[in-house]
């Protein structure tokens, strides 16, 4: 895998909409301010791209100017690192724009740039995660930048900082906090504080001992599940075996999956097909270990552990569950195709590599 450079103060960062609008609705322009404000504290400077603030409908309507955004963030030599504003349910509609594109392909592997976001982003991540970037699954502009409490959430916000460092290894810690989703989205919202938990379970250990390695690889079920079946966009699997969106089993052979769920809080019932359809791909029979990320708001937080147990019992895959990644408060980055160590005896997950090119620093 290819790495990118950490980021540095006085960077310019694009920001892109690749799969929903939302970043460019009149609603949310309280949002865009935030975010921009967060980032200039963060020493970057925000580029958006030209199409990244032209609203559901239009971006809805055109995933070739989505497309475009992101193969300008590429080729843009001023531009550092790449920030997704947030997901949405449709990305796969850019990959013909995008691989089919021997320009952008080529700029991919010879400008590697920081590229994070979460939820249907996954399909982004895969996208790149072909052409041999390493990516993070992480924050993004509009759930995290862009949050509405006075200041950043804690452990998010050394996950941003953590952007701008290049220790050797990184230990993927519990947060000692976790967060519910918000309600009002209001700008009459600002400055109010998220409702908080303190993290009573901390990483779950639901099978397996000692230490278990391999390189990252996962993303969003839900988004994973619609690149294999998917009755709202019937042409989804279709486009993920054109392109191998959706990587092989073999390719998943000796991998750490990492999973977790969307905001739509899947029923238990919806969570165990979507296993089995992984399952009946051959990539669980593949992995070498299964981590999940707290569900939001916990919801069905107990059931979701039964069924990945009962899906996985006769592989006996070793299970760590309630990560910080993912679609629940505060997040971390896990970094696609890079070597991590589950440590399953003391229930923690460590990168063992530098997440980027360059000089190792001290985090």
């Amino acid at each position: 895998m290819q790495k990118p450079a950490a980021l540095q103060r006085g960077d310019h960062v694009a920001i892109v909409s690749l799969s929903a609008g939302t970043l460019g609705e009149p609603f949310a322009a309280h949002e865009l301010k935030r975010g921009q404000e967060r980032l200039r504290d963060l020493g970057l400077v925000p580029e958006f791209m030209p199409n990244s603030l032209r609203g559901v409908d239009y971006l809805l309507a055109h995933p070739e100017a989505r497309a475009a955004d992101l193969k300008q963030a590429f080729t843009d030599p001023h531009i550092a690192g790449i920030i997704c504003a947030i997901g949405g349910i449709e990305t796969y509609r850019l990959a013909p724009y995008l691989l089919d594109d021997p320009a952008f392909v080529a700029a991919v592997r010879a400008h590697p740039k920081l590229f994070t976001g979460f939820s249907d982003t996954t399909v982004d991540h895969l996208m790149l995660y072909g052409l041999g970037l390493t990516t993070y699954y992480g924050p993004n502009y509009l759930n995290d930048l862009a949050e509405f409490a006075p200041q950043l959430l804690p452990y998010t916000q050394r996950t941003l900082a953590h952007y701008f460092t290049n220790p050797a290894t990184t230990p993927i810690t519990s947060s000692p906090t976790w967060y519910e989703e918000r309600t009002d989205f209001s700008a009459a919202a600002l400055d109010t504080p998220r409702i908080s938990h303190p993290e009573t379970r901390g990483y779950q250990v639901w099978r397996g001992s000692g230490v278990v390695t391999g390189q990252l690889l996962g993303g969003c079920l839900d988004s994973l599940n619609s690149l294999m079946t998917d009755v709202r966009y019937p042409d989804e699997p279709r486009i993920s075996d054109r392109y191998h969106l959706l990587p092989s089993a073999q390719d998943f052979a000796g991998k750490i999956l990492f999973l977790e769920t969307s905001e739509e809080q899947p029923t238990p019932a919806a969570y165990r097909t979507m296993l089995e359809h992984l399952k009946d791909r051959g990539i669980l029979a593949k992995v070498a270990a299964i981590i999940t990320g707290k569900p939001q708001n916990e919801v069905h937080y107990a059931a979701y552990c039964q069924a990945l147990q009962d899906v996985t019992a006769d592989l006996h895959t070793p299970l760590m569950t309630n990560l910080n990644f993912g679609h629940a408060y505060p997040r971390t980055a896990l970094p696609y195709g890079l070597t991590a160590a589950l440590d399953l005896d003391h229930a923690t997950l460590t990168v063992t590599e530098p997440y980027f090119s360059g000089p190792v620093t001290s985090d």
